[in-house]
């Protein structure tokens, strides 16, 4: 059987003898028909199916035109922005234009609106007013109540309200989208499709909504940001499938938002199914003579070998999105998708990832939890590992030497993160020597996110003195194995909870390993997590006690510059930090000091210091000499 790409217009429709189209997709990125890709997946199940789906990828939204070209579809249109939120692929955290959009021809920017999951929709009902729409995607699913928007600063309704649509599948939805289409193909009317476990919809009455919670109404949240943190939180402790409750969010007297439990997880026969559906692996053709799409190059030749995560860092959606489960493939499905990709023109003999969220999840974090689900009121690795934790990598180790035994296959890499508090608490080292002998490119990428403890606490992320147990374990296995291999850490500025001392506790840190990161990433917050919950109402959520956050942009420039303090660019607001925080020990000539004083300026009296060869200015280290072990 000859595979093809799915319809894009009505005369791709013709060619498979089509009169018409069961589903329209719209979709905010460009059509690339590969599992990586959301919209991919779920028009390849609709067609697994029996159902005849058409793509509407980056449509025009000043006309109705690129909406209607398949005509009205017989059961609905369903609507994504993409792989990722509009506004964050639109916006940096300074809230300032981004150049470049890789999930566009060429790179180029403009080819969808600002929130374009509303947009689209709100085109839909221009265009056809009685068919219905079916809401999906990470934007859709972040949004799917009552959310704090950080670039109106403002609570926003329900993006099923203001985007007229009939439903959201929120989640990872293949289970939903097949449940949601055959009740359609019934005709059973949209309004009365309420019983799909991960979806949202929204109803006049609640009577015969059971086993639910009631949230604070919209108007109550949107005053008051004490009720918004605890409705936050009951919505966050209903994540789980097998516990979760029907939380109602009441708006006006008869209108109501009504959010189903998630759906299941996903067995492993099921996920393996999804990933050996007919997709074409690449983007459309059309594409080729604009610039190609970026983001393909990222996963075409890596492979998704799980998904959940239960390392529940809380600056992150996943835990709202994929949910703490994990869910994964089998090896002959991974080696068979492996073998495939080994046949393409391009590849040359280097599967870049194997992974998901965190690659070496590979089963749920104990046994009850796919029976009972997870704790609602505990974390599985935070503040430490659960007593119930199940810490094993075999099935992971086992993975790895059958892809690297393939034919044609010269190296596979882990580039998805690493979680290094579980592999610490692994008493098997096979995995750890596996990684650094077999996996790494010569440096490896962890994220310990800071090191000052209050802040990792409210970030959800191990105290710093398992970072540094890492750090060592790692250099001494590299000096074991003989590779020069080093570790580059990601680290997050302006995250709530970092006052000014923690910000300089992390510049004396990077002083004392001599790093100075080329890239600074900002505390972005984005819809549903706990972090921006804190941002925004200064609580948090769980203790309700109030804390500290970094907002005004010049607050956040001043983490941002202690953490990159050699660049001279940044002097002026690390000596202005330094003297704010009492900490003029840190200006000076000394080995300790960050910054040289003012022209002029007497040093510290703290530092008496003779200039000896220590006393000199360190030339900046590159990013290989991030953690080198002294010889």
């Amino acid at each position: 059987m000859k595979y093809d790409f799915l319809p894009i217009n009505k005369e791709d429709m013709i060619k498979r003898g089509w009169d018409e189209v069961d589903f329209v997709l719209i979709t905010g990125d460009a059509y690339v028909d590969h599992p990586s890709f959301g919209a991919a997946i779920i028009s390849r199940i609709l067609e697994a199916n029996g159902y005849k789906v058409g793509i509407v990828a980056q449509p025009r939204w000043q006309t109705t035109e690129d909406i209607e070209v398949f005509g009205k579809p017989r059961l609905g249109f369903l609507v994504t922005s993409g792989n990722i939120d509009s506004m964050v692929n639109h916006y940096s955290v300074a809230k300032k234009a981004r150049s470049k959009d890789a999930y566009s021809p060429g790179g180029e920017m403009g080819k969808r609106p600002d929130r374009a999951t509303m947009v689209y929709s709100n085109l839909i009902k221009q265009a056809y007013k009685d068919v219905p729409i079916i809401i999906g995607g990470i934007e859709a699913s972040l949004r799917r109540l009552a959310h704090y928007d950080y670039w109106d600063n403002k609570v926003r309704r329900s993006i099923l309200l203001d985007s007229q649509a009939d439903l959201i599948l929120y989640g990872m939805s293949e289970k939903a989208i097949v449940e949601v289409a055959d009740g359609l193909n019934s005709n059973i009317d949209v309004k009365d499709i309420t019983y799909v476990n991960g979806t949202v919809y929204k109803t006049k009455d609640i009577e015969g909504v059971y086993d639910s919670i009631t949230l604070p109404t919209y108007n109550v949240i949107a005053k008051d940001k004490v009720e918004y943190a605890k409705s936050f939180l009951q919505q966050y402790n209903n994540t789980d499938p097998f516990t979760a409750k029907r939380l109602i969010e009441p708006y006006k007297e008869n209108e109501f938002v009504v959010q189903n439990p998630p759906s299941k997880p996903l067995t492993e026969n099921e996920l393996d199914r999804i990933y050996s559906l007919p997709y074409m692996r690449n983007y459309h053709p059309m594409y080729e003579n604009l610039g190609k799409i970026p983001a393909i190059e990222e996963v075409k030749f890596s492979l998704i070998s799980n998904r959940g995560c239960f390392g529940s860092c809380n600056f992150c959606a996943l835990t709202y999105h994929q949910g703490r489960i994990i869910q994964s493939r089998s090896h002959d499905s991974l080696v068979r998708e492996a073998e495939l990709i080994t046949w393409d023109k391009d590849f040359k003999g280097y599967i870049h990832d194997v992974g998901g969220p965190t690659a070496n999840f590979r089963q749920p974090a104990c046994s009850k939890q796919l029976k009972s689900g997870a704790c609602s009121h505990k974390q599985c690795l935070t503040p430490n590992p659960c007593k119930q934790l199940n810490v094993d990598h075999s099935d992971y180790i086992n993975l790895l030497k059958k892809l690297r035994e393939l034919p044609k296959v010269k190296k596979v890499f882990i580039r998805s993160g690493i979680r290094f508090d579980y592999l610490l608490s692994d008493k098997d080292d096979a995995f750890f020597k596996e990684l650094c002998e077999h996996h790494i490119s010569g440096q490896l990428k962890v994220a310990p996110e800071h090191v000052s403890n209050r802040v990792l606490e409210k970030m959800g992320k191990p105290e710093h003195g398992v970072y540094k147990q890492f750090v060592n374990k790692y250099n001494q296995m590299n000096q074991r194995l003989n590779k020069n291999q080093f570790l580059v850490p990601y680290l997050m500025s302006s995250h709530p909870g970092s006052s000014l001392e923690d910000a300089i506790e992390l510049a004396e840190y990077l002083r004392d390993i001599g790093y100075m990161p080329e890239q600074v990433q900002d505390f972005y917050p984005t819809p549903s997590t706990l972090s921006t919950c804190m941002y925004y109402t200064e609580l948090d959520p769980r203790t309700m006690e109030k804390i500290y956050v970094p907002k005004s942009p010049h607050d956040k420039a001043i983490q941002r510059a202690l953490i990159q303090y050699r660049n001279p660019k940044n002097y002026q607001l690390v000596y202005e930090a330094l003297k704010k925080a009492g900490r003029e020990d840190l200006i000076g000539f000394g080995p300790k000091c960050l910054i040289r004083p003012k022209k002029g300026e007497k040093p510290s009296t703290n530092h008496t210091f003779n200039k000896t060869k220590e006393d000199k200015p360190k030339k900046k280290k590159t990013i290989r000499n991030v953690h080198k072990k002294k010889k």
